[in-house]
């Protein structure tokens, strides 16, 4: 049998190249008034994205222009997240559907307000995570016994005792630790459980509701689940805090900011010392006089400490109470 003609096979070639979406999408996050905030489009479910193009320089450029032209927001501070790829993303379109995702760090009075564009608490999408007051009682009155009712309906013993052991783990249960860097894998345990709504949406659940936290489309819920993680991570090894801080700041306010990531309260003797150790502020001369008390000093970051060697090891741990 005669080869097919070259023209014929590329031809194929850019069909099926044309099967294959990348997109670009940004969890954009903010603290605000002592809150983590995620900056959304649509009705709150859609995080910043569009496709990558021809015209776009690089991956990056191309971020940053979506960004800007759907928020009016323009981008500092980002970092490369993750690349999703799994073959059912494509959420009813014809193409195989690639996300190239990207964290970035701003401060909410950098945007301009764009009327397509809100900033929402990414508690609103995980009630869980916010442990500053204690453990939520959505855990012990709703979640857990859900999860242990998906574990004990597992055909296998096997089965059923590895469902409850990664419930535990993840959700601190049979007095096991909280580990708040678990964002994602609870969040993911939740969708195989069918406990959050986009299961729903999926036809996997077996039971859902609003308790669960606000739904996002396709899969933009479990990017920005991955975005809180890495966060949560990073700040205790890399002074990237000091990108969601003003100029100046009080050391109450970088503790608030940080207890706010990471979603529980931090022990204020410890973390003074470990921000004095770490050198990682300087004083400015000036103080506060909005704390409501005693004047307090005022603070900024020493940008020095990016091009000190040291740097590696500069961190800003969670120091429990």
């Amino acid at each position: 049998m005669e080869d097919r003609p070259k023209a014929t096979r590329n031809g194929r070639a850019a069909a099926k190249a044309k099967q294959v979406e990348a997109e670009l999408i940004a969890v954009v996050v903010s603290v605000n008034d002592g809150e983590p905030a995620v900056l959304t489009i649509g009705q709150g479910d859609c995080l910043p994205s569009g496709p990558f193009a021809l015209e776009h320089r690089s991956l990056q450029s191309g971020l940053r222009a979506w960004v800007e032209k759907q928020t009016g927001h323009p981008l500092g501070y980002i970092e490369q997240l993750y690349t999703f790829a799994d073959a059912d993303r494509a959420d009813g379109r014809q193409q195989r559907v690639i996300s190239i995702s990207y964290l970035a760090l701003t401060r909410k009075e950098h945007a301009t307000g764009a009327s397509t564009c809100a900033w929402r608490s990414w508690y609103d999408y995980f009630p869980w995570e916010d442990h500053r007051l204690g453990t939520p009682k959505l855990i012990a009155d709703v979640l857990k016994p859900r999860l242990l009712a998906w574990a004990a309906d597992a055909k296998q013993t096997a089965t059923r005792s590895e469902r409850r052991r990664r419930a535990a783990i993840a959700f601190g249960l049979d007095e096991r630790p909280w580990n708040e860097e678990l964002a994602l894998q609870r969040y993911e345990l939740l969708y195989e459980a069918g406990l959050v709504a986009e299961a729903t949406r999926d036809e996997r659940s077996i039971a859902s509701d609003s308790t669960a936290g606000t739904t996002m489309v396709a899969d933009h819920r479990r990017i920005l689940a991955t975005g809180l993680a890495r966060l949560r991570s990073k700040i205790k090894y890399r002074p990237v805090v000091f990108e969601l801080m003003p100029p100046v700041f009080t050391l109450l306010q970088l503790q608030r900011t940080v207890e706010a990531l990471a979603g529980r309260l931090i022990n204020k003797p410890n973390f003074r010392r470990l921000i004095e150790q770490q050198e990682l502020v300087e004083e400015t001369g000036e103080t506060s006089l909005d704390t409501g008390g005693r004047p307090a000093k005022l603070y900024q970051f020493r940008h020095v400490v990016l091009d000190e060697t040291a740097v590696a090891g500069t961190k800003l741990p969670l120091a429990r109470g």
